[in-house]
C-alpha cells in the first residue's frame, strides 16, 4: 500500500507469532505504522529502512485499514501499539516471560507502567524499566548507557516509547545487542499504561477518530502534523486507492 508492506494479521495472531518465535529462540521487531509514518516513508530512506527491517508490520491507523479494503486485500483489523502492549504482556505472562519498559514523559513513568502491566498480567516478569530524560538519544554516551542497561537486564520483549522515529533508531541499536529479544516501538503507550494519559473512547478508536482525541489533548504539538500533513495525505491515499480500484 503506497510502497508500504503491511501484514494481513490480527492482534491476537501477532501475540502468537511472538510467543512461538521466543520459544524457538528467535527475536524480531514489530512496527505499527500510522498514516504519518507511511507518509514519511515515501520521502525518507531512514523511515523506509525501519519498515524494511521489521519482522511484523501492522497498521496502527484506520485510514490504512480503509485503504486496504479498497485494494481488495483488506487488513483484518487495526493493530495499535497502545493495545498491543497489553495483549503482548498478557501472552508473555502465560509463558512466564519478561519485559523491559523504556520511555515515558517523566522519571517514574516506566516504573508505573511496569507495575500496572504486572498487576494486570499475573506471571509477567519485569526485567527492568527506564525513563531517560527527553533528548537523551542525542548524546551517544547516554544511548550507550541505555543500551547496556537493557542488554544486562536480558528481557524477552522490550517496549520502547520515546516517540517515532527516535524509538526506532534506539531499537536498531538494541536489536544488535539482544538479537533473541523482540521489540515494539509504542510511542505514547507507556504513558497510557502508566495512567498518566488516556486513550480515546473505544467508539472513537473504531471510527478512526482517535487522532481527534489526541489533537484535543495536545493541540500545540500535533495540530501542524495532523491537519497540515497527515489528514491531506490520508485523503489523497484513499482517493488514489479508490481510483486504482
Amino acid at each position: 500500500m503506497d510502497g508500504s508492506r503491511l501484514h494481513l494479521i490480527t492482534e491476537r495472531r501477532v501475540v502468537t507469532v511472538v510467543r512461538r518465535a521466543l520459544a524457538r529462540g528467535h527475536g524480531g521487531r514489530i512496527l505499527t505504522p500510522n498514516v504519518d509514518i507511511v507518509r514519511q516513508a515515501r520521502v525518507c530512506p531512514e523511515v523506509q529502512s525501519f519498515l524494511d527491517d521489521a519482522t511484523l508490520v501492522v497498521a496502527d491507523g484506520m485510514p490504512l485499514v480503509w485503504a486496504s479494503r479498497l485494494t481488495g486485500t483488506p487488513l483484518p483489523e487495526r493493530v495499535a501499539g497502545s493495545s498491543l502492549i497489553w495483549s503482548l504482556s498478557a501472552g508473555l505472562a502465560t509463558d512466564r516471560r519478561s519485559v523491559f519498559v523504556l520511555g515515558g514523559d517523566s522519571p517514574a513513568i516506566a516504573e508505573q507502567a511496569a507495575d500496572r502491566l504486572t498487576a494486570q498480567c499475573p506471571g509477567l516478569a519485569v526485567a527492568g524499566h527506564l525513563s531517560p530524560p527527553f533528548g537523551f538519544d542525542a548524546d551517544p554516551l547516554a544511548v550507550d548507557a541505555a543500551v547496556e542497561t537493557v542488554r544486562t537486564a536480558a528481557p524477552d520483549v522490550v517496549f520502547v516509547g520515546i516517540g517515532f522515529p527516535r524509538q526506532e533508531r534506539l531499537i536498531t541499536r538494541l536489536r544488535a545487542a539482544l538479537p533473541n529479544a523482540w521489540f515494539l516501538g509504542c510511542g505514547m503507550a507507556v504513558n497510557f499504561v502508566a495512567g498518566q494519559q488516556h486513550r480515546a473512547p473505544v467508539w472513537m478508536q473504531r471510527a478512526g477518530l482517535e487522532w481527534a482525541h489526541r489533537l484535543k489533548c495536545e493541540p500545540r504539538r500535533l495540530a501542524r502534523r495532523y491537519l497540515r500533513h497527515d489528514a491531506p495525505y490520508a485523503l489523497r491515499l484513499l482517493a488514489a486507492t479508490a481510483v486504482r480500484r
